[in-house]
């Protein structure tokens, strides 16, 4: 079955270069968010429609990316399978990131606005 495309928001989307391999972007803030609000790394890949490995893989390339882990996981919790948290890094991290989208969305705002009047999609 062929995968759908992947729809995405109009607008900008921020992805910031922490050196000239590892970026922090939409994907990676989103499946951090996910994991404060589930608690999980499974729960978290499922809402975002990805595989438990490939959510794994991004998670220890976010705590790779820093100081400290922005994750951490523990044995244990609800069903046996263990749990994930943020850190207080991760938080910070991810509040930052927040900022920065809504900061980004602002200062571009009426630009925006004037290219989705011309856009071939537009009405």
């Amino acid at each position: 079955m062929p995968k759908k495309p992947k729809k995405h928001p109009i607008g900008p989307q921020l992805r910031v270069y922490l050196t000239p391999q590892d970026h922090l972007g939409p994907g990676k803030a989103d499946l951090l968010a996910l994991i404060a609000k589930t608690g999980s790394i499974v729960a978290a890949g499922k809402a975002m429609d990805m595989s438990y490995r490939r959510a794994w893989l991004l998670v220890d390339t976010l705590n790779k990316m820093f100081k400290t882990p922005l994750v951490e996981k523990s044995k244990g919790g609800k069903g046996g399978g263990g749990g994930a948290e943020l850190t207080a890094l991760g938080r910070d991290v991810l509040a930052r990131y927040r900022a920065m989208e809504k900061k980004t969305a602002k200062a571009v705002a009426s630009d925006l606005a004037a290219l989705l009047k011309v856009a071939a999609g537009s009405h």
